[in-house]
């Protein structure tokens, strides 16, 4: 792989006038494709199979405006008086009329023909029903039921508009991601110690980026694409992005300030560290793909869309960037007695200037097994809140607390109980296809659900097109998030058998409060066979790379430690609300479902980057001189610098989509910034020296047997290290 590498980047850094040209002309080409025939992104959560799923696909083409969006219009009333009263209801029955005016409204129900008026009397629901899904529901309509609403306000009531048309806000780039990524820039310039070379190291991700994000956003009209997946792309196409380009240009300016001619130094900087982005990349397409084999179908969008900006990434890592350095030539070699300049030169430590790195691993190996027990211990505490994880599917209950959807939330639930704003829907259908018939046995069905615990009330039958069907809402005493609301579903289901006994019905438990419980279920249950394919894949995967059995063993672990202490974070702020207020958390609760498989899938292969970049020094080192010990110190001096402020870029670029409101994106954001921090800075920098140090040579060994049946990968590029070109004109390297 390191040969084929190299006389890419060879090729690129010649034609960097026709590869640039061929980037900026798949750019336009991409973006006029999505100017022309730009599709709607879709937000719906459904799991094909499903009892909940199957009864909703019936209901959209019996009874559309039960199983599309609805909007609820809140009315309550000033102190002392009461919604009922004269003035207020001629104020309520206008806003009817106005909402049935919306464009793709359905069905207005007032609060008077459905009884939606609080004990009090002080508050009362305007509810609006579409007979599209949330996706088809376009803004304008719900902007003239919003203005609808805020007209009421005039005449003395208050008003919120809430409901299930209010979902992820989707892509929204604002100040604080521009600010993370100019934090990125100044990380850059830092690390290389030159402004053109930050730049240089930042436009080519951006171009990256910028084709990945057009390229979904292109799929749009053929392919169901979620907001969710195209911010969660962005995020991580411009971390990976940024590192992968950091990794190969900071490899370019060492082997320039040796001395290496600029064309023969990105070569050599794309086979060698080129290989090592292709591998780490690799790993991530890799999880991210994985995420299909669950057969969420919204699931696997998100994961594909990531994994090809991911390979987007690589792709402009190993092309893009020796094109772009082609222009620059030589003035990306540091000026001669900087100190870039002095850290490339210093390869041995011989200087008498100990790097950051050599004396952050000495101070680790001192005494080994003291810090594998601190680190261990310290990771091992953060992932306690973890056993106490649940999941679900947000709702308007996790949106910020001055929406409009929030207050409809929270007045909802003080008025007329948590339950009203999630609802189920039973579906009950007869063999005898007679109205009479199936309306008696919707009756019965209606009676029994009645008695069963944690219901609060349940409305009278209502018929669909369909004349052996009927939809029962039952209202829970607990919200949609609830534990008990999951169990009311279940005990709904396990009555089934019962009710078709005595009633000759069957019954679908439906609606959006089941469908994201099912959603939730599935997601629980892929968890741990998820994360053992994950584990299971980088076990294989750097037993090929570093030749080793101990390293895999102690990267997996490591591994799992990060995510355990990642949950056990995202626990602890998001469902037990610690510091939720500093943080400006709206909302604490069950954690949102797919969280952990796409922190799962992501973080390891962003795990894999550092482990791949940091043991691959050592084993260099260990190669050369057999020091078992000295080897990870030496392998540490220049790569720990570079992960660093790999990390710090991922941390800053994740980082900054925490501040958005958006009940998906926050508590994702915020996993993936606590646990790159923790993977690169407390695992792979501090525990693995330290286990490596205990391990001493057993750390490298590998069975002869098993050395002699796995292919040789490359990925350090030992190849192209040992034996490189000298042939300037010829772009073939001699292996």
């Amino acid at each position: 792989m390191a040969v084929l590498l190299h006389r890419l980047g060879r090729s690129a850094y010649r034609r960097r006038k026709l590869v640039l040209g061929i980037w900026l002309f798949v750019l336009a080409a991409l973006i006029a494709c999505v100017s022309i025939f730009s599709g709607k992104l879709d937000d719906r959560f459904s799991v094909p199979g499903t009892e909940s799923q199957r009864a909703l696909d019936s209901l959209s083409k019996t009874l559309p405006e039960a199983s599309g969006a609805s909007a609820q219009i809140v009315f309550t009333a000033p102190r002392g008086h009461r919604v009922t009263e004269a003035p207020y209801s001629a104020v309520i029955a206008r806003t009817v009329a106005e909402a049935k005016k919306a464009p793709q409204v359905g069905e207005v129900v007032d609060p008077s023909a459905s009884g939606a008026v609080s004990a009090d009397r002080t508050t009362a629901i305007v509810q609006v029903q579409y007979p599209e899904q949330n996706a088809q529901v376009r803004t304008s309509s719900v902007d003239v039921i919003e203005n609808a609403a805020k007209a009421a306000e005039q005449d003395g009531l208050k008003t919120s508009v809430g409901g299930s048309v209010y979902s992820s806000k989707g892509v929204h780039v604002g100040p604080s991601e521009i600010i993370g990524i100019a934090v990125a820039l100044l990380v850059l310039v830092v690390t290389f110690g030159s402004l053109l070379a930050a730049g240089m190291a930042l436009l080519p991700a951006l171009i990256g980026v910028a084709v990945g994000l057009t390229g979904l956003l292109a799929l749009a009209p053929a392919v169901s694409i979620s907001s969710t997946a195209v911010t969660l792309a962005l995020m991580l196409g411009l971390a990976v992005g940024i590192d992968y380009v950091l990794f190969i240009l900071s490899r370019h300016r060492q082997q320039l300030a040796r001395g290496t001619e600029p064309k023969e130094s990105m070569a050599l900087a794309t086979g060698t560290a080129g290989s090592a982005v292709v591998f780490a990349g690799t790993t991530v397409i890799i999880a991210l793909a994985a995420l299909s084999v669950i057969g969420i179908p919204f699931l696997t969008t998100m994961g594909l869309g990531a994994a090809g900006a991911v390979l987007i990434a690589v792709l402009a890592a190993i092309t893009l960037v020796p094109a772009i350095a082609g222009f620059a030539g030589s003035r990306l070699t540091p000026k001669h007695g900087s100190r870039a300049a002095k850290r490339a030169a210093d390869t041995e430590g011989g200087t008498g200037h100990t790097a950051l790195g050599a004396r952050w691993t000495k101070w680790v190996i001192a005494k080994p097994l003291l810090t594998v027990l601190a680190v261990a211990g310290i990771l091992v505490t953060l992932t306690l809140p973890a056993t106490d994880l649940r999941l679900a599917l947000p709702d308007n209950g996790s949106a910020p607390h001055a929406s409009t959807e929030r207050r409809a939330y929270d007045t909802i639930s003080d008025k007329f109980g948590a339950g009203f704003n999630g609802p189920l829907l039973v579906l009950t259908e007869t063999k005898n296809g007679t109205s009479a018939a199936s309306s008696q046995a919707g009756a019965e069905v209606a009676q029994k659900l009645r008695t069963l615990k944690d219901v609060q009330a349940v409305l009278p039958p209502r018929p669909t097109s369909d004349p052996a069907q009927n939809v029962i809402t039952v209202l829970p005493t607990s919200g949609p998030d609830s534990v008990r609301t999951g169990q009311l579903v279940r005990d709904i289901r396990e009555t089934g058998a019962d009710i078709r006994e005595t009633t000759g019905a069957t019954v679908a438990v439906t609606g959006t409060t089941a469908v994201n419980i099912d959603v939730s279920d599935r997601l629980s249950d892929s968890l741990l066979p998820f994360a053992a394919i994950v584990v299971g894949l980088s076990l294989i995967l750097l037993v090929i790379v570093f030749r080793s059995l101990v390293i895999p063993v102690k990267a997996a672990v490591g591994f799992l430690l990060s995510v355990g202490a990642s949950l056990g974070l995202v626990v602890a702020v998001f469902q037990w609300g610690w510091l939720a207020d500093v943080l400006a958390v709206p909302h604490s609760g069950p954690v949102v479902s797919f969280l952990p498989i796409i922190l799962i899938g992501v973080l390891f292969g962003l795990a894999m980057d550092y482990e791949v970049f940091l043991v691959s020094g050592m084993r260099e080192e260990w190669a050369r001189t057999g020091r078992a010990r000295q080897s990870v110190v030496d392998g540490a001096r220049h790569n720990v610098r570079v992960v660093t402020a790999a990390a710090l870029i991922m941390f800053t670029v994740f980082a900054g989509f925490f501040p958005l409101d958006d009940s998906l994106i926050k508590p994702i954001a915020f996993a993936l910034a606590v646990g790159v921090a923790i993977d690169a800075f407390a695992v792979r920098m501090t525990l693995v020296p330290a286990v490596l140090a205990l391990a001493g040579r057993g750390a490298w060994w590998l069975p002869a047997w098993l050395d002699r049946i796995l292919p040789d990968l490359d990925v350090e590029g030992t190849s192209l290290q040992k034996a490189p070109a000298t042939d300037q004109k010829e772009p073939h390297p001699v292996a």
